[in-house]
């Protein structure tokens, strides 16, 4: 079951992706169930929902835009150096616990929506993700039992402003941009995908052209074990978003390196989620 947020003429909406195309109800409507933040919060079977939606109206593409699947997660916490290529790419030895920093609501854009290349720099670079949400509240969660509390997936351009990044020892301020976190264009449930989503191929496109190429199997700590043990040090709400990493291929370790600009149109591919695609302007 592929979920997701749209808005159309100012009004939110929630919609199912069928052979048709998508179908859903405007907020307020009949057969609203609440966005995915509420119903991720209040514990709702995905599945169901998305089989009510499945009689709802096909959507006219083209007068709708996708919104992120979540809007107001209390955390969006992300994964550096989660690749044993990129580990390799970017001259780094690999982690012995996850580089884990932060990104907030007030970064992320819908598919379809624009990536904002900050005036300030020209170092705007691409990072194809694999995103897990968390499906209910959970602390200390045994490595066994940490993929009972995901709820689903979805995909991430996790833009990074580099000079920004490397300014301060802590790589928040290069992360947190408006409009560089672009995020989607559907949440996955977790039946159309392998357990905690092992060996899923991400690509990602600038142009066209495929920059990244890798697969979930090259992760240092898959899913399962970074729900652990980020539990481990603190309380993981329903709603979290974990962005688990980048393949290796980054614009920033290329020779010359290659950085997004306004014009361009960046994707990331990730099978059995879908695309996520953006274009660039100048902020």
């Amino acid at each position: 079951m592929k979920i997701a947020m749209y808005e159309r003429d100012g009004v939110r909406g929630i919609a199912v992706l069928s052979p048709e195309g998508l179908r859903g109800v405007p907020e307020g409507g009949p057969g609203w169930p609440g966005d995915l933040d509420s119903l991720i919060e209040r514990g709702a079977d995905l599945r169901e929902v998305g089989d009510r939606l499945a009689s709802a109206p096909v959507l006219d593409p083209e007068g709708i835009s996708y919104l992120p699947p979540l809007g107001r997660p209390s955390k969006i916490l992300c994964i550096g150096l989660n690749y044993r290529d990129h580990s390799t790419e970017t001259g780094l030895k690999l982690p012995d616990y996850p580089a884990v920093f932060a990104r907030f609501p007030s970064c992320l854009v819908g598919h379809g929506r624009p990536l904002v290349k900050p005036a300030v720099s020209d170092q705007f670079d691409y990072e194809g993700e694999l995103v897990a949400v968390i499906g209910r509240r959970a602390r200390n969660v045994q490595r066994e039992e940490a993929l009972d509390v995901v709820v689903g997936y979805s995909a991430f351009n996790e833009a990074s402003v580099r000079d920004y990044q490397m300014r301060t020892s802590q790589w928040t301020v290069g992360k947190n941009f408006d409009g560089t976190g672009a995020f989607g264009p559907v949440l996955v449930t977790l039946d159309e995908l392998p357990p905690g989503a092992r060996g899923v191929r991400i690509r990602t496109r600038l142009n066209g052209r495929t920059v990244q190429d890798g697969t979930t199997s090259d992760m240092v700590f898959d899913v399962a074990d970074l729900v652990s043990i980020l539990s481990r040090t603190m309380t993981l709400e329903a709603g979290d978003v974990l962005v688990t990493g980048t393949p290796s291929g980054v614009g920033m370790a290329r020779k010359p390196p290659l950085f997004m600009k306004p014009g361009d149109v960046c994707e990331v591919e990730i099978d059995g989620i879908g695309i996520l695609r953006n274009p660039v302007v100048e902020g």
